[in-house]
């Protein structure tokens, strides 16, 4: 399949889709990419969209220029984080998060974009190519894996600006280098190295810059080409969700019904291939093949 972008459909970002990996590019390289409100609006609309094109089988994010993302844009007027001053909000206010006083006045925009990613049926790779610190930092700890560039530098700086961790990461960030190593990065808003990312268990591995990009896709395409796309969307959410349960067999309920389904669908002709030593001819449908129980956690 030849390169096809989505022209003019975004203002902050780039995409291009080759051979089933979307590359999906922050494009502000004149401000490092910071993030700001229509960055944020059109990252959740591209991780919504995502799920119903069958033809992307991966994402693979990366930014313009010499930086990731610098996190938000400090420039703008008023309040920086587009957040709404005039509410007092409690917690019993949040209930709704789609209400629209606390969507466009009191959640946090990069919370926005990590719940969309979180929700992606899609395996999503960062490709770090350089700066990425606050929401430039957190909003990678929603993709599957980081991929670091030698020049790429991590940044938790938040206590910097007398602001909290936000974008989820509290919930991400733990799980992922530990709570102790979480704690201490958030705390001493320090810039890290992609070495010391990597060493700290946030980075999969660091590569070349020349040579990240490429990296990137060709990892993505290798999780992603013939394998069920029922199957990887499943996996994906049985993997975060499962594993913050409080005790495996709830795990196991889950398991138990997406092994029945997919065992009934794509995994005949998987069984049929390894058998045949052939290629599987994989043709569920992420977007309209999902089983009946999903999403589960809509029952919870």
């Amino acid at each position: 399949m030849s390169a096809a972008t989505d022209v003019g459909k975004f203002q902050t970002l780039s995409t291009e889709l080759e051979r089933g990996v979307l590359t999906v590019t922050l494009d502000r390289p004149d401000r490092m990419n910071a993030f700001t409100v229509d960055m944020a609006n059109e990252l959740v609309l591209l991780f919504t969209e995502v799920n119903v094109r069958d033809e992307v089988r991966a994402v693979v994010v990366t930014g313009a220029g010499r930086a990731f993302c610098a996190g938000m844009e400090l420039a703008s007027e008023g309040n920086v984080f587009g957040l709404d001053e005039s509410q007092r909000p409690m917690l019993s206010d949040m209930g709704d998060l789609d209400d629209p006083q606390i969507l466009r006045g009191v959640r946090d925009t990069g919370g926005r974009v990590t719940l969309a990613i979180f929700e992606c049926r899609k395996p999503v790779i960062a490709a770090i190519n350089g700066p990425a610190v606050g929401i430039g930092a957190t909003m990678t700890l929603a993709m599957d894996i980081r991929l670091a560039s030698e020049e790429a530098r991590i940044g938790f700086v938040f206590g910097k600006l007398g602001i909290v961790p936000e974008a989820a990461s509290t919930w991400f960030l733990p799980r992922i280098v530990g709570m102790a190593r979480a704690l201490e990065w958030v705390y001493s808003a320090e810039i890290l190295s992609a070495e010391e990312a990597r060493d700290g268990g946030l980075v999969s591995r660091v590569v070349a810059a020349t040579s990240l990009l490429e990296e990137a896709q060709d990892l993505a395409r290798r999780i992603s080409q013939n394998r069920s796309p029922v199957a990887v969307a499943l996996t994906r959410q049985m993997m975060y969700r499962n594993s913050a349960l409080p005790h495996p067999r709830e795990a196991h309920r889950i398991d138990s019904l997406a092994m029945f389904y997919t065992s009934a669908g794509d995994g005949k002709d998987g069984v049929r291939a390894f058998l045949e030593k052939r290629e599987p001819r994989f043709s569920s449908s992420a977007h309209t093949g999902m089983p009946p129980f999903y999403p589960w956690w809509d029952d919870e």
